[in-house]
Formats: structure tokens, C-alpha cells, sequence
């Protein structure tokens, strides 16, 4: 069975009041399945306000975010 999912394990992490980093090797695509560029570590947004969705932009600092995930 063939997998477009990369070789490495990729671990998502959601950080308090902030983004979801994802650390490893991982294809972010839309949903045409076109690639969404980034650059260096990435940043997934959790509170709808970045202007760069699905990328972090910062915009969780402004707008009063608060989510503190513990499983």
C-alpha cells in the first residue's frame, strides 16, 4: 500500500495559549493538495486570527487566546 506520508515521524505539540508546532518532516498541502510553503520549524495557527492561516503568525498574542491542553 502507498503512502504519500513522509519517512519520518513528525511530532505535533500544542503549546499553551499559542500554536500547534509540529517538529519533523511533514507536506503541508491544501486542500487541492497544492504545497503551502514554509520556511524552519513549523507553526499550525489555533485561533483563527493569523492572516497567514494555516501558518502561526503571531496574531494569538492580540487577540486574547487562551487554550491549555493537558491530555
Amino acid at each position: 500500500m502507498a503512502s504519500d506520508a513522509p519517512d519520518d515521524e513528525a511530532t505535533i505539540t500544542p503549546r499553551d495559549n499559542g500554536p500547534y508546532f509540529v517538529i519533523g518532516s511533514v507536506k503541508l498541502v491544501d486542500l487541492e493538495g497544492k504545497p503551502i510553503p514554509y520556511e524552519g520549524r513549523l507553526a499550525l495557527c489555533r485561533c483563527g486570527h493569523s492572516g497567514t492561516k494555516p501558518i502561526c503568525d503571531g496574531s494569538h498574542r492580540d487577540s486574547g487566546f487562551e487554550s491549555v491542553v493537558r491530555a
